[in-house]
């Protein structure tokens, strides 16, 4: 069998992964442009190969066409956006990914993050840079009221950190209120707008889907307090780029910090904004996390070589959920 390797990097900081490969006695190739592929780049590469590791390149009905042979889909990470999971399933090719493994990583940026903003670290940074002495006053963690919209894996892991710092007050979002968290974290479960209205950070944790797309846009960014902040480690395109950056810019919210985007690598608006702080995809980039993530997906697709069970193979309710959004 033949492996093509999407994801860059990939076997960097461990070769664990490669080892397993070569000890399937597989031949593999690992992304030979060394960067996030497109579409096209796809759909010229995948002919020949019977499973990919993939990252979060388009894997679309059309290149889904031209993969004549592939079998398996090993998704190195959680989102699955980047997937046509109905135009795979079709086809008969077996999607897997690794939910767990990111997730410590992604709540520890996040965490970061909301000290950098809440405190204006990267403010001060950037004044010390240019000479300039400015003290900012900021906020403690314990004395703000946080927003969490999605509490999954990932969101979870936040609220557990941010108790960590005090007691603050936390309202939270999700399709399935969770009232056994309620008990652990002393949570409101509330609407959206009620975040919007009464957080001074909120930090987004859901998946990219139709009902996402776009969701927080000018009307909802104008709900916010004056000096809120915002932390996006989920998914690009759920902040509507275009829109943050027109808000930010009249002088409405104290910053932002954005590590996803609608088009990565990205190079936008958002650049010109001082206290709009830009990551490049690096949430779930800890060595371990990152190790983790590479291992669990390689392990899933020398299992399939094998001819044994995936142990991570994608759920039913991820088919469903893309279903319903056609």
């Amino acid at each position: 069998m033949k492996v093509l390797i999407t994801t860059v990097p990939f076997g960097e900081k461990n070769t664990l992964p490669l080892e397993m490969l070569e000890g399937a006695k597989v031949e593999y190739v690992i992304n030979p442009l060394n960067r996030k592929l497109t579409e096209g780049d796809l759909i010229e590469m995948v002919h020949d190969y019977d499973i990919i590791i993939a990252g979060t390149e388009p894997i679309t009905e059309a290149v889904l066409e031209k993969a004549s042979k592939l079998k398996l889909i090993s998704r190195v990470g959680i989102g699955l956006d980047s997937v046509d999971l109905i135009a795979a399933r079709n086809r008969g090719i077996k999607v897997s990914y690794t939910p767990d493994a990111p997730a410590p990583a992604v709540a520890e940026l996040t965490m970061g993050l909301l000290i950098t903003l809440l405190r204006s670290v990267h403010l001060s940074n950037l004044q010390m840079h240019n000479n300039l002495w400015h003290r900012y006053f900021g906020k403690r963690i314990a004395d703000s009221t946080i927003g969490v919209i999605g509490v999954g894996r990932i969101g979870t892991r936040v609220l557990n950190r941010t108790r960590a710092f005090g007691t603050p007050r936390l309202l939270v979002n999700d399709l399935s209120p969770n009232h056994e968290l309620s008990r652990k974290f002393k949570l409101e479960w509330v609407d959206k707008e009620t975040i919007y209205r009464e957080a001074d950070a909120i930090s987004l944790h859901l998946p990219l889907t139709t009902s996402t797309k776009d969701m927080i846009k000018s009307k909802q960014l104008l709900m916010m307090k004056p000096d809120a902040v915002i932390i996006n480690t989920s998914r690009g395109g759920i902040i509507n780029e275009n829109d943050l950056y027109e808000v930010m810019k009249s002088g409405h919210l104290n910053g932002a910090a954005i590590d996803v985007f609608n088009h990565e690598p990205y190079s936008g608006s958002l650049t010109k904004l001082e206290n709009c702080i830009l990551t490049a995809h690096m949430g779930s980039m800890s060595v371990d996390c990152r190790t983790r993530m590479e291992i669990e997906a390689t392990e899933e697709a020398v299992r399939f070589i094998n001819g044994v069970a995936l142990e991570s193979e994608v759920p039913e309710i991820e088919y469903i959920s893309q279903q319903d959004q056609l």
